[in-house]
C-alpha cells in the first residue's frame, strides 16, 4: 500500500511539472533588421578609411560599426571607419528598445601597394631578405651564356621585372635574371 501511494505521489508530481502549466510561453521580441549596402563582403580597397552604408529597421535604431556610432536617418546609416593594412573584419551592431539586437560582419581587404626596390647588381642570397618584408616573392633564372660559369665572381642581378620603383600589390612575384657578367 505504501508503494502504491508513493507511485501515485510521483505520478502527480511528474504530471504537475510537465506541460499542464497555464502560463503562456515567453514571446521573443522581433530582431532589429540591418543590411550592409556598401561595401560588399570581401571587397578590396586602397584607402585607410572605409565608408560603410546600409539600411536599418526600425528607422530609430542605433547602429555601431567597429564600435563607432553611425549616423542614422530615415532608415539608412552611414559611418567612416579606419582600416588596418591587409584583411579586416568589420562588425555592425544595431539595437533599439523593445527589439532583439542584430550583429553582422563583413570582410574587406585594405590593399597597400609597395615600391619594387632596385635589385640590380645584388647577389641572389641578398634578395629574399630584402623582398620578404615587403610581401614580395622572388623567382630567379640564370643568364649569361655558356661562358658565364668561367667568370671568377658571384652571380648578380642583371635584369628584373617589374622595374625598380613600380608600385605593385603585396604577393607580387619579382622575376630576376642573374649572371656573373651582365
Amino acid at each position: 500500500m505504501r508503494a502504491a501511494a508513493l507511485i501515485a505521489c510521483v505520478t502527480v508530481a511528474l504530471a504537475a511539472c510537465g506541460g499542464d502549466d497555464e502560463r503562456e510561453p515567453r514571446k521573443r521580441s522581433p530582431r532589429v533588421r540591418v543590411e550592409i549596402t556598401k561595401p560588399t563582403d570581401r571587397a578590396t580597397v586602397r584607402g585607410a578609411n572605409l565608408d560603410v552604408r546600409g539600411a536599418v529597421s526600425p528607422a530609430r535604431a542605433d547602429v555601431r560599426v567597429l564600435g563607432r556610432p553611425a549616423r542614422v536617418s530615415g532608415g539608412t546609416f552611414t559611418v567612416v571607419v579606419p582600416l588596418e593594412p591587409g584583411a579586416n573584419v568589420v562588425d555592425v551592431a544595431a539595437t533599439t528598445r523593445g527589439r532583439a539586437p542584430s550583429l553582422t560582419a563583413f570582410r574587406v581587404t585594405r590593399e597597400q601597394r609597395v615600391a619594387v626596390p632596385d635589385l640590380g647588381g645584388m647577389q641572389l642570397a641578398e634578395l629574399e631578405a630584402l623582398l620578404t618584408p615587403l610581401g614580395l616573392r622572388l623567382e630567379s633564372e640564370s643568364g649569361g651564356g655558356i661562358l658565364d660559369p668561367l667568370i671568377p665572381r658571384s652571380p648578380r642581378v642583371c635584369e628584373q621585372q617589374p622595374a625598380p620603383g613600380s608600385k605593385v600589390r603585396r604577393g607580387t612575384t619579382v622575376r630576376v635574371t642573374v649572371a656573373r657578367s651582365c
